[in-house]
């Protein structure tokens, strides 16, 4: 057939019909989104065979129809898992270049693949069953790393360290305890992210640009087939919501935030004012002019990149916030800050994991630092406490006290004499010596959730239950 002179100066598939030119290249660029939602192209295939399906269930299309669009389909499929797709801006995005090159291959009928939809609800199905499918991912991946948590909780269940407040030394706790801090973290992180999953498994596809269709589909079928919980209640919600990423950003932000810490203290422990633990070489980088360098990079960046994460959700916040119903193209971008976010807190989370399981502590170290630090101060004011029954406050100004003479002694709580005491509180006994003792001092931390080595270990076994089981 010869095409018209229409069709010779407006070469656009999409939408030509309405336009008598084509657009300029400069909007073609901006208005592409094909270099970044190719990504997509698995679960777009997936979501146009279950709806071409049920087409195909609902006489709409033919069963022959069908079946030509599932095998063009898969064929699509493997041309670009092959690296032999040829991906156009011109189209736009994945959608168009997955429908055009159907067309390709089976003619007519791949033209009613796009029959009782729109991209608006396809995009938003698109999107959903790709987070969906990396938040499966990205769950299982902080189970393992709170797994490598665990084993090492276990091996060091009893190994003393200093525990901090304001990067002072507070009071001796276990290395095996603080390890176990994260994993609790790590949790209610993995519990966030399910959250978020169970509220996102409803299916868009069939709510159409954003007032539903006239033809007798049947949206529960296509929700079965892609593995959706229901269909979407609204269909002008369905195209527009973005809340599902806005959470799961949220969520992915305060992972983030606890894998941060974490690479905070690798950094601080690491170093040679501490040297509290030896990092694996893997994970670590060399200088370029100081030969003796070994640089926590692996820490340094899972620190850094709570940044770009946050950035990517007040993005998404930022496009979302002023939008009328229903569809904005400024819904376009929304995907690039999703798929960041995704690539880099697994990547953070694998780096992470990697770090700890080869993580050498050096206990000579943390006991010289705990010696330093009169970390027992505490339990001397509750000795006082509950043995002179001297009120708490008292008790206080008494142990710092016996602090500044430790200190211009230069000793530690431990070494003091029971005369140095007496000197300051004349009613002990040598009982009180014993509650000088870092360790005792450990042992005796039996509340619910406590650091002593004993509840450390029945941590360990309940933390196992409720994370790794299943």
């Amino acid at each position: 057939m010869k095409k018209s002179s229409l069709d010779k100066k407006n070469n656009n598939k999409i939408w030509g019909g309405r336009y008598s030119t084509s657009p300029s290249e400069l909007m073609e660029e901006f208005n592409s989104s094909i270099q970044f939602d190719q990504i997509l192209y698995v679960e777009d295939i997936e979501g146009s065979i279950a709806h071409s399906e049920m087409l195909s269930k609902q006489n709409i299309i033919s069963k022959k129809d069908f079946l030509s669009i599932k095998s063009g389909l898969e064929q699509i499929k493997k041309e670009i898992s092959n690296n032999q797709f040829h991906f156009s801006s011109k189209l736009e995005d994945i959608h168009m270049n997955i429908e055009s090159r159907l067309v390709e291959i089976i003619g007519d009928a791949g033209k009613k693949l796009h029959t009782a939809r729109s991209r608006n609800d396809q995009v938003a199905t698109d999107i959903k069953l790709w987070l969906r499918k990396k938040i499966d991912e990205i769950e299982l991946r902080l189970k393992n790393l709170q797994q490598t948590l665990i084993e090492k909780s276990e091996i060091y269940y009893d190994l003393l360290m200093p525990g901090y407040t304001h990067l002072q030394v507070g009071q001796p706790v276990t290395f095996g305890h603080h390890l176990l801090a994260y994993v609790e973290m790590l949790g209610r992180d993995r519990g966030r992210l399910l959250d978020c999953r169970k509220r996102m498994n409803e299916l868009p596809l069939g709510s159409a640009a954003l007032a539903g269709t006239s033809y007798a589909i049947d949206r529960h079928f296509v929700a079965d087939k892609l593995g959706f919980s229901k269909p979407t209640e609204n269909s002008m919600d369905s195209v527009s919501d973005r809340d599902f990423a806005v959470e799961f950003m949220s969520a992915s932000s305060l992972i983030a935030i606890h894998l941060s810490r974490l690479a905070e203290e690798l950094v601080i422990w690491s170093s040679d004012r501490f040297s509290f633990i030896k990092l694996p070489e893997k994970f670590t980088t060399g200088s370029s002019i100081m030969p003796q360098k070994r640089n926590p990079d692996g820490a340094e960046l899972v620190r850094a990149k709570p940044g770009r994460i946050f950035g990517n959700l007040l993005s998404l916040m930022t496009v979302l916030k002023g939008l009328p119903m229903t569809y904005g193209k400024d819904m376009q971008e929304d995907k690039e800050p999703i798929f960041d976010t995704v690539k880099n807190i697994e990547l953070c989370i694998l780096n992470m994991d990697g770090m700890i399981s080869e993580i050498e502590p050096i206990p000579e170290k943390m006991m010289e630092a705990l010696q330093k630090g009169f970390p027992t101060a505490t339990d001397l004011a509750d000795y006082l406490v509950a043995n002179l029954k001297i009120p708490f406050r008292e008790a206080h100004h008494l142990t710092g006290k016996i602090v500044l003479l430790a200190e211009k002694k230069i000793s530690s709580l431990e070494d003091l004499t029971i005369e140095d005491i007496q000197s300051i509180v004349p009613g002990v006994d040598l009982s009180i010596l014993k509650v000088l003792k870092i360790k005792n001092s450990v042992s005796s931390r039996k509340s619910y959730g406590g650091t002593a080595p004993k509840n450390v270990l029945k941590a360990i076994e309940n933390a196992k239950k409720r994370f790794l089981k299943g």
